[in-house]
């Protein structure tokens, strides 16, 4: 199966970062494809978004100042098929990327994902001040994973994307 391409260039506000492509993305080719995925709707619920986009518009938001990659780029059915190797890598090419392109924010979309990337174990939900960042410069910022399977309520997760929006307005 195809990797799911990045959407990734230089200026960007924001680049959101996921585990790895679902099934779903990686047949159609974008990022957070699965229905049962509430992505789209949390960014526009969040404000994020002026609008309720779709999966096949991820390329759009490079409009909006935002951009997509995972640290792993092999689709599977779950984070829980991601080998240690590819974490080992994914992390190496996670940060090659965000030196390169130096966005403003590296949202990280799921704990798990900011703890595989940062190696660290202290993590709150939003800005990470309490630590400096892995890459100078690059702010970084833990939301919940939007996967469907997750427990929290989706007004609190929306809450949390929020804060990012209106950092962003504060800006």
């Amino acid at each position: 199966m195809d990797e799911v391409q990045d959407h990734l260039e230089q200026g960007l506000q924001v680049v959101f970062i996921g585990f790895n492509p679902s099934i779903r993305s990686g047949e159609i080719g974008h990022h957070y494809a699965n229905p049962r995925n509430n992505f789209w709707r949390i960014l526009h619920q969040s404000g994020l978004t002026p609008r309720l986009y779709d999966a096949s518009e991820d390329g759009e938001l490079l409009k909006l100042g935002y951009g997509f990659t995972n640290i792993v780029s092999r689709p599977t059915r779950g984070a829980e098929d991601i080998t240690r190797e590819e974490y080992l890598q994914g992390r190496e090419l996670l940060r090659d990327k965000l030196e390169h392109y130096r966005p403003d924010i590296a949202c990280f979309v799921g704990k798990g994902v900011y703890t595989e990337y940062s190696r660290r174990t202290k993590v709150d939900w939003g800005f990470q001040y309490h630590s400096e960042p892995v890459v100078d410069g690059v702010l970084e910022f833990v939301a919940p994973s939007s996967s469907g399977l997750v427990r929290m309520p989706i007004s609190d997760i929306i809450g949390i994307y929020r804060r990012l929006h209106e950092f962003l307005i504060e800006e």
